[in-house]
């Protein structure tokens, strides 16, 4: 079978592997469609330290059932489409004893920490794959990446009392804008690409702020009745939005960290303490996380914007090298097998 395999820094292979034999309780799954995460990109450039290259990448799968072995449940059957939670979890350290499998110390995600899903076949255990009937094939590839972004809106613990402010309207950022939205929260979406601001505004975000050209303070005054929002949602990753997070966030308000800064970030930590601020990590995301995106891909229909272009496998290389030449200006891209 074919196998796209990033080999070192800058450079994509197409290989040939052995297809999968079935072990006790797995899945063969047939991939149809797989997204490339950030984290694939950061691999590609030579900058997650996580990755031990050669590695095939890819946790964001739409796949459908092709053979089950012995031990399978009933009701996963031959046929069925489904995506894959990509994380696994040791099931004894702090995180999972205290039921958090999602920041599994010892966590080793798809396309990270080990082979990846883009190839043309995959074998997984029965119990990380949720079944996504009804969903066409291209969006099944989305429900990973959102279930992050809804991930952290859980972790704000949003209501329809609240002001969320989402800082980054990534594919990540999207999901916690949609989260927020559905919860009946008011919605802040802060980009610096009017394009994905556009988005985001069609996705449920009530109003929208252009960082590099509006000032970002006297517009929150303006929303929040001088407040600021109740939740700070941080989905990019840099000194500057952490530091926008806690800076803006209302008084005993709760700041999310879905991104996380290549390079230390210096806090004005007074701030912690007079607002008496809940800041909270956020990390991949649960099984319920999964399931309530399905449920509102079922029910919206999803702008087109979402996927930025689709390659075949043979075209890894250049899937890759376009977008990060324009980093900005991609949310998904697909390799479809």
């Amino acid at each position: 079978m074919k196998a796209l395999n990033i080999t070192s820094v800058g450079k994509v292979a197409l290989v040939e592997m052995e297809k999968p034999t079935l072990k006790y309780g797995e899945v063969l799954l047939k991939i149809r469609y797989v997204g490339f995460c950030g984290s694939d990109l950061n691999t590609f450039l030579g900058k997650n330290p996580m990755v031990v290259m050669p590695v095939i990448p890819g946790h964001e799968i739409s796949a459908v059932i092709e053979e089950k072995g012995e031990g399978v449940p009933e009701d996963i059957k031959i046929g069925m489409n489904c995506t894959v939670n990509p994380y696994t979890s040791c099931g004894s350290c702090p995180s999972c004893r205290n039921s958090r499998p999602n920041a599994c110390q010892f966590n080793q995600t798809l396309g990270v920490q080990r082979n990846g899903a883009m190839r043309e076949y995959i074998a997984v255990p029965w119990q990380k794959v949720i079944t996504t009937v009804g969903i066409p094939d291209k969006k099944v590839s989305l429900v990973e990446p959102m279930s992050v972004g809804f991930h952290a809106v859980s972790r704000a613990e949003v209501t329809d009392l609240d002001i969320v402010m989402v800082v980054g309207c990534g594919m990540i950022g999207v999901g916690a804008i949609v989260r927020a939205s559905t919860r009946g929260a008011r919605v802040i979406a802060v980009d610096i690409d009017d394009n994905k601001l556009a988005l985001a505004k069609k996705l449920g975000a009530h109003y929208t702020i252009n960082s590099k050209d509006e000032n970002v303070h006297e517009k929150l005054m303006e929303i929040t009745d001088n407040m600021g929002p109740d939740v700070v949602v941080e989905a990019v990753g840099s000194p500057i939005t952490y530091q926008m997070a806690i800076n803006e966030v209302a008084f005993t308000g709760r700041v999310v960290c879905i991104g996380y800064a290549k390079s230390e970030v210096s806090f004005e930590t007074k701030l912690f303490v007079s607002k008496e601020l809940d800041i909270r990590g956020s990390r991949n995301a649960l099984p319920e996380d999964f399931r309530a995106v399905i449920e509102y891909f079922k029910k919206k229909e999803i702008p087109s914007e979402l996927i930025s272009a689709i390659y075949p496998p043979e075209k890894g290389q250049e899937a890759l090298e376009t977008w990060a030449e324009n980093p900005g200006k991609v949310f998904r891209i697909l390799i479809e097998f």
